[in-house]
Parts: C-alpha cells; sequence; structure tokens
C-alpha cells in the first residue's frame, strides 16, 4: 500500500506504507491518515535525524564486524546484491525534506486525505 504525504510547502511524495508505517510510529502518527502540523515539524526533524544516524552507527557496527575477506567467495553478481540495500537516510531523505520545508514555511504535512 502506498501512503502520499501533502504539504503546501513542498511537492507530493509517495513511499511504500511498509517503510514509513515504523517512522510515524515513532512520531506518534497513524499510518493510515494524519497531520504533522508547523509546530511539531522541528521535534519530528530532530527524531528522524536521530534514528538515521543510529541507523548509520548500527551499519558501520555490522561493517566492521563482517570480515572483508569474506566477500572474497563471492562472485560478482552475489557481490553487487549484497552492496545494492536502500539505507534508511536515503529512503526516507524525501519525507525530511518535506518536513524541513514544511517547518521552514510553517506549514502542516498531511497523509491520508
Amino acid at each position: 500500500m502506498l501512503v502520499s504525504f501533502k504539504s503546501t510547502a513542498a511537492a507530493e511524495i509517495i513511499m511504500y506504507k511498509e517503510h514509513i508505517a515504523a517512522v510515524l510510529e515513532l512520531l506518534g502518527k497513524e499510518v493510515e491518515r494524519g497531520v504533522i502540523t508547523a509546530a511539531e515539524t522541528a521535534l519530528a526533524i530532530q527524531k528522524i535525524e536521530a534514528l538515521i544516524e543510529a541507523d548509520k552507527k548500527q551499519r558501520q557496527l555490522l561493517e566492521s564486524v563482517n570480515d572483508i575477506d569474506a566477500d572474497e567467495d563471492l562472485d560478482s553478481v552475489e557481490k553487487k546484491k549484497k552492496n545494492d540495500v536502500v539505507t534508511l537516510s536515503a529512503r526516507l531523505f524525501p519525507f525530511l525534506d518535506m518536513l524541513r520545508a514544511a517547518n521552514k514555511k510553517q506549514k502542516d504535512v498531511l497523509w491520508g486525505v
């Protein structure tokens, strides 16, 4: 299922429900329908940036734990698949960008309407 985010501060963005549900839950919002008011945008930005930073640290830790020499056993296709991961920061960039624009212009972000 898709979730469409709208704000007069930025262009509409569409995300998969399963990709944004946990983020909206972190913000105390329902995935089906909701609003992040202009007053709530600053806190939402802080929470999402902290989530992205924690994800980056976790990825770095996992990469340091994994043995680099183990990749030698993989062929080029398997290596590419292993590295073709969409990071949380890449996935959330459009939403975070919309929140920043909404915060700057003091506009709400709506979805499910």
